[in-house]
């Protein structure tokens, strides 16, 4: 029942919302990611640090991209591309392409809408926008949606998460499973309990060595087979219109596959890297709403792309062999075809440091979860009551059978994404005026556009978050 449910989901009703309203951001914002998207790459220059203590668009980049890079990037690809065949990359890249409009619009609105909290950080998310945007009649969704985003990324995901490391552990070093897991337990321990911020520090050293580091080997290995290159990426385009010898599943698998795990792996439409963005501080809403496409460009086209290029130019990958189980399994082959037998290390330990990264972004989705639900009662028993969930569920993901779990959450994910989506309709034209005053301010020569929210009364913002900026109103 729950395969019956997720399929008619994803197959259906997910591919048509996603790509419509994905196109919808893009053509309704002037293709707003492509315009800015040479502003994307400033942050990387930028200068970062904390402004007043609360987080930089560059450490909520880097959490968010710790979440969006992960399993999906290694196994999810090698299975998009079993299932699908080659073409299903194009897909990915296409949901990746408009998803950066998606990310855009939904991370100004976690912006707009976040709150500051006692302690003087900011939190925001889905949950949030919902509820003050469209008003009480909607808190509904909202509740549910939190919910939802509780069950799905707070608890299965963690689950899932510590099965792969697990897992990636003992196919490279032979190290038992309960092992992997009480060890994982330790160190995500000692990292949550030191809040949002913490795991912020570890994100911000972690994400660029283990992103870079894949990077690099990719690079390596297109250098080795550069003059393979072009007619490999003629063959990703004619799979996915059907051109060329029939592989995996047809031009609709090639859709399928690439539309859902695509979004498996960027989570643009999701609503859970919202989360994330509404915790930084920037002096505009859609300054983040940049950072966060450029967190989807870097996931989707970049990563997952490498990874396609890895399997497709060695010689592991055959489409009249190899089983939809494979997955992780066929990426660390292709990678050994390159570079020998430690191509399957390095996949391995790319793995684990990918999923140990997606578990802590998995936990603060959760506990803001959980913040929301609860609105700050009895908050500091319930987080560490939730704390201690995690390290638990990292114990045993290790070692249970954690096949209907995925299936649950493949479920979950996908209403998860409903929710959001329909919330992110009724709110475009909101995100719109903001986005709309940040065009304004560039296009005059602004460099780094302010938000003043006395010029939105109608938005009805948390004003300890956006305070009128009244230097800008003379």
């Amino acid at each position: 029942m729950l395969s019956l449910l997720s399929d008619l989901l994803w197959s259906k009703i997910l591919i048509a919302v996603l790509l419509g309203l994905g196109l919808w951001f893009t053509l309704a914002s002037r293709f707003i990611q492509f315009r800015y998207f040479g502003k994307m790459f400033s942050i990387l220059t930028a200068r970062h640090h904390d402004t007043d203590g609360h987080l930089s668009s560059f450490q909520a980049l880097i959490l968010s991209v710790a979440g969006r890079v992960g399993g999906g990037n290694i196994a999810g690809v090698a299975v998009a591309i079993t299932l699908g065949g080659p073409g299903a990359i194009f897909w990915m890249w296409v949901v990746g392409l408009i998803g950066m409009a998606t990310s855009f619009v939904e991370c100004t609105l976690a912006q707009v809408y976040k709150t500051a909290e006692d302690d003087g950080t900011y939190r925001g998310g889905p949950a949030y926008y919902i509820e003050k945007g469209l008003g009480a009649q909607w808190k509904w969704l909202a509740v549910v949606y939190a919910i939802l985003l509780f069950i799905t990324f707070g608890i299965a995901f963690v689950a899932l998460q510590s099965y792969a490391v697990a897992n990636s552990l003992q196919d490279a070093f032979n190290i038992p499973l309960s092992y992997s897991g009480i060890g994982l337990a330790i160190v995500v321990g000692l990292i949550i309990f030191g809040g949002v911020k913490r795991i912020a520090k570890v994100a911000e050293i972690l994400v660029p060595v283990m992103a870079g580091g894949y990077l690099i080997i990719a690079l390596v290995v297109l250098a080795m087979n550069i003059s393979a290159i072009p007619d490999t990426l003629m063959m990703i385009v004619n799979s996915a219109f059907g051109i060329g010898p029939a592989v995996g599943g047809g031009v609709g698998a090639a859709i399928l596959m690439g539309v859902k795990r695509g979004l498996f792996s960027n989570e643009a439409g999701l609503g859970s890297a919202p989360n994330v963005a509404a915790v930084a501080y920037v002096p505009h809403p859609a300054s983040q709403g940049v950072v966060q496409a450029f967190s989807v460009f870097i996931d989707t086209i970049l990563l997952c792309t490498c990874t396609a290029l890895i399997i497709l130019l060695g010689t592991a990958y055959d489409p009249t062999t190899v089983s939809a189980a494979d997955g992780i399994a066929l990426t660390q082959a292709s990678l050994a075809t390159h570079i020998g037998e430690t191509g399957r290390i390095f996949v391995s330990i790319a793995l684990l440091l990918f999923s140990f990264s997606t578990v802590l972004y998995n936990y603060y989705l959760g506990e803001n979860s959980l913040s929301y639900l609860t609105k700050g009662k009895n908050s500091k028993l319930l987080m560490n009551a939730f704390r201690i969930l995690i390290l638990v569920l990292c114990c045993l993901g290790a070692v249970l059978n954690l096949g209907t779990i995925f299936s649950f959450a493949d479920l979950t994910m996908g209403l998860l994404a409903l929710a959001n989506l329909f919330g992110l309709a009724l709110l475009f034209n909101k995100a719109r005026s903001v986005i709309n005053d940040y065009d304004k301010q560039i296009k005059a020569g602004t460099a780094q556009p302010v938000f003043d929210s006395a010029q939105f009364p109608e938005l009805d913002l948390d004003k300890k978050a956006w305070p009128e900026a009244n230097k800008n109103s003379h």
